[in-house]
Parts: structure tokens; C-alpha cells; sequence
């Protein structure tokens, strides 16, 4: 009798979550910020085309920089890793979940880089969340730069530490702060994820050393397209005291990890709450990440063509006469400002089949709002062009 009751109740009262929950949509909605999920189908073979509800699209909004999700030496790995180990690690890393492909990563990307030690995460937002809310406490102080992810304020939030914010890629405004503040770390992205901007890696670490500050680098749009930036600093244990690399991106798969030193991933091993009660990585996306390492390193084709291809993305807007920021980066920001009119124009070059994000507030400052479009090793010229040309059209 009792549980009729309490259904009856459900049912005739709308509960006060639904409430919040309708309010809170409507307000994003009405603002132009509501978020919501499209389940597309890609095109086999390497490419960078998709469907979506029966229409074909170039891709312009991926990070899978140079194409590595679909390269034959990856699906070989998952298939002949997947027969040693199945498609599940089965545990946390601390009971049984962690396996020699797991240690054959972290030792990999530790020679790459230079640290002592590594430990493998779900993803980039678990690794950096877990690293910041671990590593600092109310007694730390940090400074970071304005324009770090959304997954480091987290985690800086929720350790309780003090955290200042230094201004955007300005190594004045951070050397202020460290000497205002003396920080235990200063925080920032070697490949900022919306701009494309590279951060000065090698000034922040000289002010670091000379104020015994860790420097902590957010390098998850960096990791793996060295080989294609020219003269590109890339992240190291030379520059960096902690690394966090993720495999989403340019390595193409699934992952991540924090590299450091022997004594910082014994403590996370010990400490990190995300490490000890997640079940870990598979061994198979191990695996894959390790493949796809191994092809990142030297002056490899893939990188060769997306350098090829960044540049002659920008020499075409020039001679379009659109106005881009000065990244070289694969990430080739297009600032609109007013959240409506980019919205507008995504939407108007889906329409042309080119599918280009439109990015705003709050994942990019008010007044900023943009395409973020992304250039990869698997465009053609003939697929850029397209997308010039629908860019002309659409920006009249």
C-alpha cells in the first residue's frame, strides 16, 4: 500500500529535479548553447567523410590530426591484441586490471619523453582532474594559464588550493604572479585546444626553475604532430616536471597518461581516487596507443602531408581573403563573435556538405565564438578547396 502510494504521488506531482532540469534547457536553448548528440556513420577505408541521416559531409571538426584512428598498422594491433588479451582489462589497475602491454606504453612514452615514470587514465579529463585534485590541497597555491581546459579547473577546484590565473600565453603576466604568489606549479597547455596557439614552453620553464615552481603541461593537442610544426618545441621532461598526453587526438585511439617522475606516479598510484576505483584501460587500447606512438616518431608520412596541408589550407583563405588567427597548428580558428550568426554559418556550410564546429561560451570567452576548424593528414586539396569556396559563400 505503501509503495502505490508513493507511485501515486510521482506521477500526479512533478518532481522538483524535473523542474530544474526544464528551466536550466530552456535557458541554454534560448540562448543558442544547447548542446546536443548526432549519431554519425563513417565512410570506411581512410577518409575523412561521414553520413548523417542519409547526407554525406567532409569532416572539418576532427582531432584525429593525422588520421591514425583508420591506419592499417592500428586495426592489425586491435585485432592481434585482442586475441592475447580479450577487449576488457577486467579490474582496476591494482587488482588485476594492469598487464605488460599497459607497462610497455608507459615505458614507451616515457623514452619518447624523456620522464622517469608514466600511469595510463581513461581519458585526458580523468588524468588531468586526478592529477590536480591528488597532487594539491588547500596548503598549495597554482597558477595557470586563462585558457586551460575545463578538466584542470576542475580539479583545481575541487583540491581546494589557492589558483590564480595567469594572462593568455603571457609569460609577463605569469612571471607577476609567480613572484606574488611563489606557486607550488604553474599550469598550461603546450597546443591550446581552441586557438591553436602555441604556448612559450621554454620561457615558462626557465621562470619556473628559477622560482622552483613544477611546470605541468596540458599536452594533449601537441603529443604526436611535432614532426609536422617546423620548429615546434615539443613537451618534455626538459621542459615539463609532469606531461599529460592523451591518445584521442593525434594518436588516434582512446587513453591517456601522466608522465613524471618515479616518486609523483608512486604517490598518484597510492592517492588518486580516479586510478584506484576505475577499472583500467584495456590492454588492447594499450596496445593500439603503442602502435600509434611508434608511428608518430621521425619525420613520418602522415606528418609530412598534414604540414603540407595546414599550409595550403591557409595560403587559400589568404588569396579568399578569410581572415584567419596566425595558429599553425592543425587547429585553424575562424572568430565570429556573435554566438546566433556562427550558428548560422555552420549551419549554412552543412548545408554545402562541409561539417565545421561551431564553438561558444561557455567553452570558448563571451564575444569569441568561432569555427573551430581542424585540418588533418587524410584532407585532400580538392576537399579543401570545397571548403574555402563554401567559406566565401557563406561569409560573403
Amino acid at each position: 500500500m505503501i509503495v502505490s502510494d508513493v507511485n501515486a504521488g510521482s506521477k500526479a506531482e512533478k518532481h522538483s529535479l524535473f523542474d530544474k532540469i526544464g528551466s536550466k534547457q530552456a535557458q541554454l536553448n534560448d540562448a543558442g548553447l544547447l548542446r546536443r548528440r548526432q549519431a554519425l556513420t563513417p565512410e570506411q577505408g581512410e577518409s575523412v567523410c561521414f553520413s548523417l541521416n542519409g547526407r554525406h559531409y567532409l569532416n572539418f571538426s576532427s582531432n584525429d590530426y593525422l588520421g591514425l584512428s583508420q591506419a592499417p598498422q592500428l586495426l592489425e594491433s586491435l585485432n592481434t591484441s585482442a586475441k592475447t588479451y580479450g577487449v576488457g582489462s577486467g579490474s582496476s589497475p591494482l587488482v588485476t586490471g594492469y598487464s605488460d602491454a599497459h607497462v610497455q606504453l608507459e615505458q614507451a612514452l616515457c623514452q619518447i619523453t624523456g620522464h622517469e615514470a608514466g600511469l595510463l587514465f581513461c581519458s585526458g579529463f580523468s588524468a588531468n582532474a586526478a592529477l590536480m585534485k591528488t597532487l594539491f590541497d588547500s596548503g598549495d597555491t597554482v597558477i595557470a594559464d586563462k585558457l586551460v581546459h575545463a578538466s584542470i579547473i576542475d580539479g583545481l577546484t575541487d583540491s581546494k588550493a589557492t589558483f590564480k590565473r595567469f594572462l593568455h600565453n603571457d609569460i609577463q603576466s605569469a612571471d607577476r604572479l609567480m613572484a606574488k604568489y611563489s606557486p607550488q606549479a604553474v599550469i598550461t597547455e603546450s597546443i591550446f585546444s581552441m586557438d591553436g596557439d602555441i604556448a612559450p614552453l621554454e620561457a615558462l620553464s626557465t621562470s619556473c626553475k628559477r622560482n622552483n615552481s613544477w611546470l605541468i603541461v596540458d599536452d594533449a593537442h601537441g603529443f604526436g604532430i611535432q614532426a609536422a610544426l617546423g620548429n615546434y618545441v615539443p613537451a618534455s621532461a626538459e621542459l615539463a616536471d609532469v606531461q599529460v598526453v592523451t591518445f584521442g587526438k593525434a594518436i588516434g585511439c582512446q587513453g591517456a597518461a601522466i608522465l613524471g617522475s618515479q616518486a609523483l606516479i608512486d604517490f598518484l598510484v597510492s592517492n588518486a581516487r580516479e586510478y584506484i576505483y576505475s577499472t583500467a584501460i584495456s590492454p588492447v587500447n594499450a596496445s593500439v596507443a603503442l602502435a600509434a606512438v611508434e608511428l608518430t616518431q621521425g619525420a613520418n608520412t602522415r606528418a609530412l602531408t598534414l604540414a603540407d596541408n595546414i599550409d595550403y589550407f591557409k595560403r587559400a583563405c589568404g588569396l579568399a581573403h578569410i581572415t584567419l588567427t596566425d595558429s599553425i597548428t592543425p587547429i585553424q580558428p575562424l572568430i565570429i563573435g556573435d554566438v546566433d550568426k556562427t550558428v548560422l554559418i555552420a549551419e549554412q556550410l552543412r548545408e554545402s556538405g562541409i561539417w565545421v564546429g561551431a564553438i561558444r561560451p561557455p567553452t570558448v570567452p563571451k564575444g569569441s565564438a568561432r569555427l573551430r576548424i581542424t585540418i588533418t593528414a587524410l584532407h585532400t586539396h580538392d576537399e579543401i578547396d570545397k571548403l574555402v569556396s563554401a567559406l566565401t559563400l557563406v561569409l560573403g
